[in-house]
């Protein structure tokens, strides 16, 4: 089920990932890490992926996601490379993803099948995931995933 949503506007802590799709665990853990160093633990603090180009039509080293964590404060200089970014506000297709984050077909979906009969035009900012429930105790069979295709 697609529903428009208006997203706000969310400044995020972000650590930028580059190159293969295999490593991100590697970007992931580090973000993980620095969530840890600087208490941003709990519900206050939404984990998003802002995914630049498609994992699968794309070269390994020109591949793109930004990792993030939502944020109030202005990020310091930090060994981990970790800074600030804003998701801006606006009007969005969501559809909700629950099950494993491995593959996730919705982005597909919207492109092909639900954008060219919606009379809807994408948006200037990148497909962005929200990851409803994060951490070593959730399920894949449990995970819930939103997925926001910003619009015009």
């Amino acid at each position: 089920d697609v529903t428009l949503v208006e997203f706000p506007a969310t400044k995020v802590a972000v650590l930028e990932h580059k190159g293969a799709p295999a490593l991100e665990g590697q970007t992931v853990k580090k973000l993980i890490d620095w969530r840890i160093t600087q208490g941003l633990m709990g519900a206050d603090h939404k984990s998003y992926g802002i995914h630049y180009n498609n994992p699968a039509t794309t070269p390994p080293e020109d591949y793109r996601v930004d990792f993030c964590i939502s944020v109030q404060q202005e990020i310091a200089h930090n060994p981990w490379g970790v800074i600030n970014k804003i998701i801006p506000a606006g009007r969005c297709a969501r559809v909700r993803h629950v099950g494993s984050r491995q593959h996730i077909h919705v982005p597909q979906f919207l492109y092909e099948q639900w954008l060219p009969k919606s009379n809807e035009s994408p948006g200037d900012f990148p497909l962005f995931f929200h990851y409803v429930n994060v951490g070593p105790d959730i399920e894949e069979s449990e995970m819930k995933t939103d997925i926001y295709l910003p619009l015009k």
